[in-house]
């Protein structure tokens, strides 16, 4: 076979060579040790927790090392591209903080971003040129080969392979293409048909049934490989006759990936564990083209509970797996950041408690102590950690959070039913709109958010955004829902009784200190005990305590009978709000 003439028969519009695009993509000058990383999404719609989770892992890599993190947009596969998929990709990535050095970040243009650095493009479907110079290279080389093979006939051979419990996959004596004549090459182009380009892999299939070599031989079939995460992995070599290119003249991502990590100069990449099983066509590859491979770190897949059993995170089955989720419900970015360090590295978690105020980033990640086996994503565990989070925030920078998630997913909250509505929906003209009734009481809402979270032990009652509406939903008339009834410790008739007192004592520049005084007195006027010891102690002689008497005022200005100091909410509500709603309860009592 004369693979020149090969290659210049599939490939006659290409007249670069490789050494051309190797010459347009210098080496990168870095510090020494520096790792260059990418998140390479492709633009289907869905990104997911697991993105965030390797796009964390790659940002951690390069930046602590003083390397390179970039984006790069794997849009080879257009049937299944979604239209501002990318857009989505970039805004989500943002939201989180995943800050990128270069890649597809700029300007929005024909549906792209535009490139930001020297590497680019950073979308695949830009670099056919350069695909296509490797592929012809490879050809001349004899390492790749031209396929005609129909639909129709790759059918039939899965069909026979199933039927003889062969090893499925283009290969050995299925590979009907590999060794074709130049003859019936031209043939079939001089007829118009449209091929793809198979890689001509020298491997073999020490697992077929029918092969002859000895263990010894077959050990000289598999290769050893240092992932950065698994450590030592130990693997068959490939065999099959995988495509480099389809009918297209686009790449598949195997051949793609090698081309574009070795121009780009990639040195770590982090991938989710499903491409473990084709670690050896890319190992394959790159020694074909006579490059080192890059450090894979096939990350694991995210696990949770499911009763007593484990399994992977389901894009049907649990909201939580989408981002989309975590900005809807409001969950500070922060929050979610430190969580997931908590299921990357093993000793952050140890880190954070020896060093509670330090910056996340002054914590040194390492591969090695991320999990080899399945990671468990734990929501209980996340919110957990969202409340150490936002108690170390300023009111201030949790107003503005509020603020802004308010603006996106609060414009039309229903009380009642705590459901978030379209603003658009003509259901939803009553709807409170929430980003309005914070930007108008901006003063009252750092207030609210400064309740009990200052001091030696200060209150972690704030998780994310609708978890807040809810929790301080009392504060304004607009988002006032009772939860609760009156105590039953107190008898009906005490109550009308209990709230006239009050209402006739309540003063509100009274402290703290007076007001409970207050309390106490006239609770203990009405034959309850001035403090729960002496209830407990000897409960015939009174009716209950100042804790029961205390819960009833607490249920007629929250609603709740759990709340923060109510000194404090009702200083923030002022005196005609408390007024209000002690007057609504003796109505309802």
């Amino acid at each position: 076979m004369n693979y020149e003439k090969l290659a210049e028969l599939l490939f006659p519009h290409i007249t670069k060579t490789p050494a051309d695009w190797i010459a347009a993509f210098p080496p990168r000058v870095l510090p020494e040790g520096a790792k260059v990383t990418r998140l390479a999404p492709s633009p289907t719609g869905f990104i997911h927790l697991g993105n965030l989770y390797g796009a964390f892992t790659g940002e951690r890599l390069a930046h602590q090392s003083e390397g390179v993190f970039f984006l790069r947009i794997e849009d080879t596969d257009n049937k299944r591209e979604v239209e501002g998929a990318v857009e989505a990709v970039i805004s989500s990535l943002a939201y989180f903080n995943v800050r990128f050095d270069e890649g597809a970040l700029g300007e929005m243009k024909n549906g792209k971003a535009t490139d930001v650095g020297a590497y680019g493009p950073y979308y695949q479907s830009d670099r056919a040129e350069i695909y296509q110079t490797f592929a012809k290279q490879l050809v001349r080389e004899g390492k790749a080969y031209p396929c005609f093979a129909s639909e129709e006939e790759l059918a039939a051979m899965r069909e026979t392979q199933e039927a003889e419990k062969a090893n499925p996959g283009y290969h050995g004596k299925w590979a009907v293409w590999r060794n074709r004549p130049m003859e019936d090459i031209e043939a079939e182009l001089a007829a118009g048909k449209k091929f793809t380009l198979r890689f001509r892999s020298e491997g073999i299939d020490i697992s077929a049934a029918d092969c002859k070599l000895t263990e010894e031989e077959k050990a000289s079939h598999m290769f050893t490989v240092t992932d950065g995460i698994r450590g030592r992995l130990t693997m068959p070599e490939n065999y099959q006759d995988v495509v480099l290119l389809k009918q297209n003249g686009i790449p598949t991502y195997h051949f793609a990936h090698v081309i574009d990590d070795h121009l780009m100069g990639t040195t770590h990449v982090v991938r989710g564990e499903e491409w473990l099983s084709s670690l050896p066509i890319h190992v394959q590859i790159f020694s074909a083209l006579g490059w080192e491979p890059p450090v894979f770190c096939h990350t694991t897949v995210l696990m949770k509970m499911d009763g007593d059993t484990k399994r992977k995170l389901s894009k049907r089955k649990d909201p939580e797996l989408s981002l989309n989720y975590y900005r809807s419900e409001g969950y500070h970015p922060d929050a979610v950041r430190e969580y997931l360090l908590t299921i990357l590295n093993s000793n952050f978690e140890e880190w954070r408690i020896a060093n509670p105020d330090a910056d996340w980033e002054s914590f040194r990640f390492t591969t090695e102590k991320m999990s080899s086996s399945g990671t468990l994503f734990d929501l209980n565990k996340l919110n957990d950690v969202s409340k150490d989070v936002l108690v170390r925030k300023p009111a201030e920078e949790l107003y503005a959070f509020l603020l802004d998630w308010a603006e996106r997913y609060g414009r039309a909250y229903d009380p009642k039913t705590r459901m978030y509505c379209d603003p658009e929906d003509p259901a939803a003209a009553d709807a409170v709109d929430l980003y309005e009734l914070f930007r108008a009481n901006e003063a009252k809402m750092l207030r609210i958010l400064s309740i009990d979270r200052t001091g030696e032990k200060p209150r972690k009652d704030l998780v994310y955004a609708k978890q807040i509406v809810e929790y301080f939903s009392y504060f304004f008339d607009e988002t006032f829902v009772p939860e609760d009834t009156f105590p039953e410790e107190v008898p009906a008739e005490d109550i009308p009784e209990i709230l006239e007192g009050y209402l006739a004592r309540y003063y509100p520049e009274d402290d703290n200190s007076v007001w409970f005084d207050k309390v106490r007195s006239y609770a203990e006027h009405l034959g309850y005990a001035g403090k729960p010891k002496d209830f407990k102690k000897n409960p015939e002689l009174y009716k209950g305590h100042v804790g029961h008497v205390s819960t009833v005022i607490r249920v007629a200005v929250t609603g709740r009978r759990n709340s923060p100091d109510l000194w404090t909410i009702q200083q923030i509500m002022g005196e005609p709000l408390v007024q209000a709603r002690i007057k609504r309860a003796l109505g309802g009592a």
